[in-house]
């Protein structure tokens, strides 16, 4: 009897043994139902949300880097670009002047943002010079950037003195070379665009010019004009109202046509020295790494802007002309100043910066 009833008990115990079992098990079922549930439903949410954070480019406000000084021609220019950009982004396009070190600290910066698109340069053709001008600079203008289009130039002259007895470039290449080194040529300083387009013109015709530095094209210019040197290069903002008024001559104009403001003024392709165009120009860019579609979106927003008469207009107003190409284009661009710099630099003896 005694055995019946433990063997009873024992069977009893092995069923509520496999019914706990059998309730652990379903209820750890129902857990990782619920589990499954709720993560699918996240996943929806997520999908769901995704589209209202991943807001299209532009959001917010851009910051336009100037890495000069107010009131010059890069400055003149990129207050023109912005506005035009804003425009057609949508946002305010925020313009910073960043001046110091010829360029290089709005520069640095740029280089060193945040690569989103929303911080972006006005890179002057000096970012290109600056390469082999300085011994040492924090970022590399070919690596460090993702080139969006050039944007605007000013077209240069190539001036002599009224007492030069010269009217055209062959005749101021026979001169030099019947009196070398006797002529000088002044620029706005040493390592400026003003001293590298005469270094340029030397390297071509090889002949031998001293060269004057000046604090300014406006100390340059009146040097000129006082027969303190006898020729220089200019931009045509400066330049047209002393040849008008007779202060100057101009023999040429360094440019791929003739300019709008003097149109008898023949190129130096016309006179005889071919592939010698210098254009000061002025290029939109952002930190390398910036999204394609990004760079896509702001080339083609000024390729558009700088079709319009407007911005047109109001460039030429200044003496300025609106320009564009694509990102791959100004990619080539930047690697082909780089390397014409470099040579001049190196042919010229130029010391290098600090």
């Amino acid at each position: 009897m005694n055995a019946e009833v433990s063997g009873n008990a024992q069977r009893g115990e092995q069923v509520r043994e496999r019914n706990s079992v059998g309730r652990h098990a379903v209820a750890q079922q129902a857990l990782m139902t619920a589990a499954n549930t709720i993560v699918r439903l996240v996943l929806f949410i997520g999908v769901m949300v995704a589209p209202v954070f991943a807001q299209p480019y532009p959001n917010k406000p851009i910051r336009f880097i100037m890495p000069f000084g107010p009131g010059g021609g890069a400055d003149i220019a990129g207050r023109i670009v912005g506005p035009k950009l804003s425009e057609r982004l949508g946002q305010p396009v925020v313009i910073e002047n960043r001046g110091g070190s010829g360029g290089n600290i709005g520069a640095e910066l740029v280089a060193k943002a945040r690569p989103d698109g929303y911080t972006i340069l006005f890179l002057a053709m000096g970012g290109t010079i600056s390469r082999s001008l300085y011994k040492k600079l924090n970022y590399d203008v070919t690596k460090d950037f993702a080139p969006i289009s050039v944007a605007a130039q000013i077209n240069q002259v190539l001036l002599v003195s009224p007492s030069l007895p010269v009217k055209n470039l062959k005749e101021l290449v026979d001169y030099a070379r019947a009196n070398p080194g006797k002529l000088n040529f002044g620029s706005p300083g040493a390592g400026t665009t003003g001293q590298l387009t005469v270094e340029l013109f030397k390297s071509y015709t090889k002949i031998d010019i001293v060269h004057v530095p000046y604090k300014g094209i406006g100390e340059a210019l009146l040097g000129l004009i006082r027969g303190d040197v006898d020729m220089m290069s200019s931009n045509i903002s400066s330049a047209v109202p002393q040849i008008k008024a007779g202060k100057v001559r101009a023999l040429a104009a360094l440019s791929d046509k003739r300019l709008l403001s003097l149109p008898d003024l023949p190129t130096a392709t016309e006179s005889g020295i071919n592939r010698y165009a210098v254009p000061i120009w002025w290029g939109i860019v952002a930190p390398a790494g910036t999204p394609r579609d990004v760079v896509r979106r702001l080339n083609a927003e000024w390729v558009r802007s700088a079709a319009t008469p407007d911005t047109i207009e109001k460039m030429r107003k200044s003496g300025i002309e609106t320009v564009s190409n694509t990102p791959e284009e100004f990619a080539e661009m930047i690697k082909s100043e780089v390397v014409r710099w470099a040579k001049v630099i190196k042919e010229a003896n130029i010391p290098r910066l600090d």
